[in-house]
């Protein structure tokens, strides 16, 4: 099978709004940083591959503006995917594969400013029976928080600690938008506070993705896909244990993620009890280090944050700070769908 790497990654400045900017203004200064860090032209990617949502941009086929940031000449092979921009890797992965490319830009984009994000993710749900109730993200998070509380998994302290771990690991992150202390607040929906939710805001990310020698001739470390994968739970959330995710615990195993320790891993968990779902599902001890960038609570630029946690899971692996990590990506309420990947570094 062939190496396939993530060579590059840039990602914008996440802001509560920026609302002086469009998608496509937003999107190009990200664009061109992941080209100039390799050295390649536009014209030098074989394949283009994009996450985002019509319902958060308010249009049909939003994505196509985006492809003014990118460039129409040369001709592109391009694609897209209505998800997370993770997802659109985990596409770009597979034309690698095949051999029918060597590069590939990935991208992903969000402004979740300009309306109510906990509204508009609703219209994820069974359109019979659960969407009609308009239960928001938060409200449905605050369910699985409290099957989480009731099961003695967890308490509204220790949830709190999860929030101050990741925002004081967020200091050192430029990009984040939240950082260091930041009041955990009354609660929203109990047994979540404010400060067990991810801040909205605005952002973009990409990566690009190189395959064998091409790879390492385009980065000193490249972050190597040793293995990727992704499942999804019953769309049904009357039929899930939500204290629990089989599906991530499936993708990390078909992802090699169990065959041997990592040392990093950047979780996709929007609300502090996600993450403790996920770290037992994937099966990771105190001695791995959980979003050392922050994770989703620091910055969670929707369509674009599952992309973010591989693109810094590879940075990490380029500056020679991890040898082995595993990034995961979630959609969907209560982590219904998640993907996982195995990242590794060149042995030192």
């Amino acid at each position: 099978m062939r190496e396939i790497a993530v060579v590059a990654f840039g990602q914008t400045v996440h802001r509560r709004t920026n609302e002086e900017l469009s998608e496509v203004e937003m999107l190009i200064p990200v664009l061109h940083d992941v080209l100039d860090r390799t050295g390649l032209r536009t014209g030098d990617i074989d394949f283009t591959c994009s996450g985002s949502s019509d319902y958060l941009a308010g249009r049909a086929f939003s994505f196509t503006m985006a492809l003014d940031g990118v460039g129409a000449w040369p001709p592109i092979s391009e694609s897209h995917v209505e998800m997370d921009a993770a997802w659109a890797l985990y596409e770009a992965w597979t034309k690698l594969l095949t051999g029918d490319a060597d590069t590939a830009l990935v991208y992903g984009f969000g402004k979740s400013s300009p309306g109510s994000v906990r509204d508009v993710l609703t219209r994820q749900l069974d359109p019979y029976y659960v969407a009609p109730l308009w239960p928001d993200s938060v409200a449905l998070a605050a369910l699985q928080a409290r099957a989480l509380i009731d099961a003695g998994e967890t308490d509204e302290a220790a949830l709190a600690g999860v929030a101050s771990r990741n925002r004081r690991s967020a200091s050192a992150n430029p990009h984040a938008q939240l950082r260091g202390s930041v009041p955990h607040g009354d609660h929203v929906v109990r047994p979540l506070r404010t400060g067990d939710c991810p801040p909205v805001g605005d952002g973009a990310a990409a990566v690009i993705l190189a395959a064998g020698e091409r790879a390492r001739e385009l980065c000193e470390r490249p972050a190597w896909i040793r293995g990727i994968d992704h499942r999804i739970e019953a769309h049904a959330l009357g039929v899930r244990d939500l204290t629990d995710s089989p599906s991530a615990r499936l993708a990390a195993e078909r992802a090699g993620a169990f065959d041997r320790p990592v040392d990093t891993a950047e979780l996709h968990a929007p609300f502090t009890s996600q993450e403790v779902v996920l770290r037992k599902a994937l099966r990771l001890g105190e001695d791995v280090t959980v979003n050392p960038s922050g994770g989703a609570l620091a910055a969670n630029p929707v369509m674009a944050a599952g992309l973010i946690r591989i693109g810094e899971a590879a940075a990490r692996v380029h500056r020679g700070e991890s040898d082995r990590a595993l990034a995961h990506a979630t959609s969907g309420p209560c982590l219904q769908q998640n993907l996982v990947a195995v990242l590794e570094g060149d042995p030192r």
